[in-house]
C-alpha cells in the first residue's frame, strides 16, 4: 500500500524558514513525479511545487517562486523536501505531499497519491 508521510510542519515567523519533508513507502517511487500542494482555511487546495522523477526539472506556483525550493534525494528518490524561506502569513496552510504514477504533476492536473497533510502556520 502506497503511503506518503509528511513531517516538518509547525510554526514560523514572517521572514523565517521552515523545511517540509515527505517520505514515500509501499513501492518504489524512483520513477514517480512528486510535489506539494497546500490548502488554506476557506480556500481550495492549490499547487505549490513539483519535481520530476529524476529531479532535474522543477516547477513552482508564482506565489512561492524565488522563496521555496523543492528537491528530492538522488539515490532512492523516495524523499522529497520543500525548503520554505522568506515566509509570509499567506503561506499558512495545510501542506500535502503528492505523487503521480507516471505523468508530471501540473497545477490543475490529477494526483494519484496524497499524504495526510502537515500544518504550517506563519505569524508573528
Amino acid at each position: 500500500q502506497v503511503q506518503l508521510v509528511e513531517f516538518g510542519g509547525g510554526s514560523g515567523q514572517p521572514g523565517g524558514s521552515l523545511t517540509l519533508s515527505c517520505v514515500a513507502s509501499g513501492r518504489s517511487f524512483r520513477s514517480h513525479p512528486m510535489g506539494w500542494f497546500r490548502q488554506a482555511p476557506g480556500k481550495e487546495r492549490e499547487f505549490v511545487a513539483a519535481i520530476t522523477w529524476s529531479g532535474d526539472s522543477t516547477s513552482y506556483a508564482d506565489s512561492v517562486k524565488g522563496r521555496f525550493t523543492i528537491s528530492r534525494d538522488a539515490v532512492a528518490r523516495n524523499r522529497v523536501s520543500l525548503q520554505m524561506n522568506s515566509l509570509k502569513p499567506d503561506d499558512t496552510a495545510v501542506y500535502y505531499c503528492a505523487a503521480r504514477d507516471f505523468q508530471a504533476i501540473t497545477p490543475l492536473g490529477p494526483v494519484d497519491y496524497w499524504g495526510q497533510g502537515t500544518q504550517v502556520t506563519v505569524s508573528s
